[in-house]
């Protein structure tokens, strides 16, 4: 029998990252040559190998915590040392610390022996330079030659980039004199002693496409008060884990982006950070304006197959070289395989000038909106029937292009495959929003162009009522695609929960979809399942097909919200604070589909990103449902909608952004908002406080308003 080539897992992996460098190890703190272990930077695995020694022993794992947002330690038992008897009295600390460009670790040996400690520390070291592709295939590498430099130095160097460990104090053995290089320090500690010693990773990488900027975020922190404590919890590591995933482009550090997610796709992915740039919007919006500039730069303007590129239309991904991961995949590096990015770009822009993003900061990107709108009317809609379409003509590529984008993502009822071109429901949804999105920004700066896209918004919604509704278990619902033969592909899937809000549906088609989203085969997870129980292609493990995802539920829990289907959206809120508490408040990119009674705890999905961007931003838009703000700022209107009340409980949010502004807005636990810090020429609407059913969970009664 053949061996299968496997994906490595990642979930038990502990990861700290500074973008776009990361680090993956396992729970007692080694970095061991298997797997996906290892240091990367920019798409290449620049240390595979960092195992530490104590006497040629491994220290016994005790426990582990984050040390801010981009460090992580260690603490060991060396039992063989010190007094005897059953206490353990040395102890070693690995503090492990993601700088730019490189990594740090500090080990410290403690003992509160009675007696002196000698020993012998050393940390193996190895770099292969795999590629990340070669890495996610489940690939064989072999270690690089390492060369001495300085003293305690170690110096590896292919293609291009070159790698380099010092050791502090430290002496290095390599080639035949050890079975593998490593820094070495004997130590001698007093009675109750320590000692501190400390190697750094520098990597020279000039070729890389991605860097980490200069400074500190700009997006606002706010100080969040809330009953449920999860919410606290979730934002903090979130905003800790986003901090770490900014990104710029070498040649223009002063456009801040998100790279997707460690380890796979720490680089520019057109969806991905559109979304969390969007999910992100209550904090500010520079990031939105670093990401819509960087994605306006590199615009499609000619047709090209091979890459998937047209004009008008937004890429997809960005990596150095050609992304090769197996199964007949083959990526170029600029790829512009995805049919949804260039409408999230304009709707993208509309929010973010909705939340306050200057003028002059919006008029140099009306030429990039226009063919975006151009590529959304004539490219993506190959035979001419007035609905978005896709299909990957050079066997080469993605095969499915819409956020689900594994091959096997849609499915009918029965589990067959369609067949393409597929046109997915959201993505017209999508292009429904940008249309009339587009034509009021068209409007707004003197533009031509504004009601021939209302027209075609109209005409798109005329289709798509006549073309996706189909009957199903739960009444009428939208198929999740249309085949090439143009068959509703009726399977009951969350994709249907992205129309909310695009104005694609009017009342009636937005309370029935709200319905569907809310039955246990979609809702009775841990958060929204990619697709219902009740088709024959659901798993719970499978990656588009049953799983959850954090940023797809939090996107629709926030429609839900906005539109003011309480209920469920509180639903799916509930089961992604569940998930945040299972993962230490850092939510992975996905996880399994299974029922909530299984283990009381959501399931991994052993090969999911972690940190991922738009799994952490969706902590923001959850923030935003709770206290239901929506700001219009070129309208002059601020709306409040808060989720938040006695089922949620009550949240006080500090400092978040509105046109620059900062901006505090309260909802106590009846549900009533209260709003400080607006600019002036704003002006406030309250939705009716809703009558709310007796609450899940009991509120706390020491504090009406806690930390």
């Amino acid at each position: 029998m053949t061996e299968r080539q496997l994906q490595p897992l990642l979930h038990e992996l502990v990861g700290v990252v500074l973008a776009p460098t990361s680090a993956l190890g396992d729970a007692a703190g080694q970095i061991r040559p298997t797997g996906v272990q290892g240091v990367f930077h920019a798409d290449a695995r620049v240390l595979s190998r960092a195992e530490l020694r104590v006497d040629d022993r491994e220290p016994e794992s005790l426990a582990r915590g984050s040390v801010g947002p981009h460090a992580v330690r260690f603490v060991g038992l060396t039992r063989w040392l010190g007094d005897p008897g059953p206490d353990p009295t040395v102890r070693v600390e690995r503090l492990r610390r993601v700088s730019p460009g490189g990594l740090t670790e500090e080990i410290q040996v403690v003992s509160t022996a009675s007696v002196p400690v000698r020993a012998v520390v050393s940390v193996e070291l190895a770099c292969d330079l795999a590629p990340i592709e070669v890495v996610k295939s489940g690939g064989a590498t072999e270690a690089l030659e390492a060369k001495t430099g300085e003293p305690g130095e170690l110096v590896w160097a292919a293609a291009g980039i070159t790698v380099t460990v010092t050791g502090d104090g430290a002496t290095t053995e390599t080639g035949h004199g050890a079975a593998t290089p490593r820094l070495t320090w004997p130590v001698e500690l007093p009675p109750r002693g320590r000692v501190e010693l400390s190697w750094r990773l520098d990597v020279d990488d000039p070729r890389a496409v991605v860097v980490c900027p200069p400074g500190e975020p700009a997006w606002s922190r706010p100080d969040l008060h809330a009953d449920d404590r999860r919410l606290v919890r979730l934002i903090d590591r979130s905003l800790d884990d986003l901090r770490g995933l900014r990104l710029a482009e070498a040649g223009a550090p002063e456009d801040v982006f998100l790279g997707a997610g460690v380890p796979w796709f720490l680089t520019l992915f057109g969806r991905d950070s559109l979304w969390a740039a969007r999910m992100m919007l209550p904090l500010g919006t520079d990031l939105a304006g670093g990401t819509l500039r960087v994605l306006a730069r590199r615009q499609g303007a000619r047709v090209d197959p091979a890459t998937g590129e047209a004009p008008g239309k937004i890429l997809h991904e960005l990596r150095r070289h050609e992304f090769a991961p197996g199964d007949g995949l083959h990526l170029p590096p600029a790829y512009y395989g995805t049919v949804d990015a260039t409408m999230l770009w304009v709707n993208l822009l509309h929010d973010a000038w909705c939340w306050g993003l200057p003028a002059e900061q919006i008029e140099p990107l009306l030429p990039q909106l226009e063919a975006a709108l151009h590529w959304v009317g004539e490219h993506a809609d190959a035979d001419g029937d007035g609905l978005v379409e896709y299909i990957d003509t050079t066997g080469r590529g993605l095969a499915n292009q819409g956020w689900k984008d594994s091959g096997d993502a849609v499915r009918f009822r029965d589990g067959t495959l369609a067949a393409p071109p597929i046109v997915l429901a959201e993505v017209q949804g999508y292009a429904h929003e940008a249309a009339v999105n587009g034509a009021r920004l068209l409007d707004a700066f003197g533009r031509p162009g504004g009601d021939r896209w209302r027209e075609h918004a109209a005409g798109l919604a005329r289709r798509f009522r006549a073309a996706f509704w189909v009957d199903g278990p739960y009444g009428p619902q939208p198929a999740l695609a249309l085949d090439r033969d143009k068959r509703p592909v009726d399977s009951l899937t969350s994709n249907i929960g992205h129309l909310l809000g695009t104005g694609l549906l009017n009342g009636e088609e937005e309370a029935q979809v709200a319905r569907l989203l809310g039955t246990d085969a979609l809702a009775g997870a841990f958060g929204l399942r990619t697709m219902s129980t009740d088709d024959a292609g659901f798993s719970p493990l499978s990656y588009h097909c049953g799983s959850v995802w954090a940023h797809d539920t939090a996107i629709v829990l926030g429609n839900l919200a906005r539109a003011g289907f309480r209920d469920t959206a509180l639903t799916l809120a509930d089961g992604l604070l569940g998930a945040a508490e299972a993962f230490d408040y850092r939510l992975p990119e996905l996880y399994g589909g299974d029922d909530r009674s299984l283990l009381g705890r959501p399931v991994p999905y052993p090969a999911a990103c972690r940190p991922q961007a738009w799994a952490a931003a969706g902590a923001v838009l959850l923030l935003q449902a709770a206290t239901g703000l929506y700001p219009d700022v070129p309208g002059g209107t601020v709306r409040l909608a808060p989720l938040a009340g006695a089922q949620l409980g009550a949240v006080a949010a500090e400092h978040l952004t509105v046109a620059g502004a900062p901006v505090d807005v309260a909802v106590d636990r009846a549900g009533r908002p209260t709003i400080t810090g607006l600019p002036a020429g704003l002006t406030v609407t309250v939705d009716a406080t809703p009558t709310i059913p007796t609450p899940r969970r009991s509120a706390p009664t020491d504090h009406p308003v806690g930390g």
